[in-house]
């Protein structure tokens, strides 16, 4: 099925300064499949700001190739050293940029959302998260990446979707009365 085929897709990006993650997931007929997911390597970039313009490149490209409607990004989670929180949220800030450059819409979501949307457990391992989207989007093996930033970013599309078939969502009505004023035929007069 070619990307235009699909009523919608979103990308998933698992923001790294040293592997960033992405996935596509393409929507059609209100099921998800699988388009594209991989990883940037920036390891071998020693140079901080040209990291981050590998980072912004690539994802332009992702966005440019596959023409996503939205994007689904993990949010950083607080950690306990000051300066890679501040070099993942560069990342995170230069990979959001490349997506708003291009007319993208940005959702956010915490690590322990987006687990729970995949696995019901908000504290669940790479591995289980990887296992589920498998199971959830009839990976093949063959297809499973090697390195878990891609399944993390997939996840973090798939947590999109999830939460924007929710009739009050980020994704959604803002209120009762919008959700009303949406879905005017989803109204019973009895």
């Amino acid at each position: 099925m070619e990307n235009k085929d699909f009523d919608k897709i979103i990308i998933g990006i698992d923001p790294g300064t040293n592997v960033m993650g992405y996935g596509l997931l393409g929507i059609f007929d209100g099921n998800p499949s699988l388009i594209a997911m991989g990883v940037i390597q920036l390891s071998k970039i020693e140079d901080h700001y040209m990291r981050l313009r590998r980072i912004y490149d690539r994802v332009l490209s992702l966005v440019e190739d596959f023409l996503p409607d939205e994007m689904a990004i993990e949010a950083p989670f607080y950690g306990k050293n000051v300066q890679s929180m501040l070099k993942l949220g560069r990342a995170q800030g230069v990979a959001m940029a490349a997506a708003l450059g291009r007319q993208v819409p940005i959702a956010e979501y915490e690590p322990r959302k987006i687990k729970m949307a995949i696995t019901g457990n908000g504290a669940a391992s790479k591995e289980q998260v990887a296992m589920m989207l498998q199971r959830q989007l009839n990976i093949s093996s063959d297809d499973m990446p090697r390195l878990l930033d891609a399944t993390d970013a997939l996840a973090a599309a798939l947590c999109h979707f999830y939460e924007s078939k929710k009739p009050i969502s980020s994704g959604g009505a803002k209120s009762w009365k919008d959700f009303i004023k949406k879905n005017p035929d989803r109204i019973v007069n009895t």
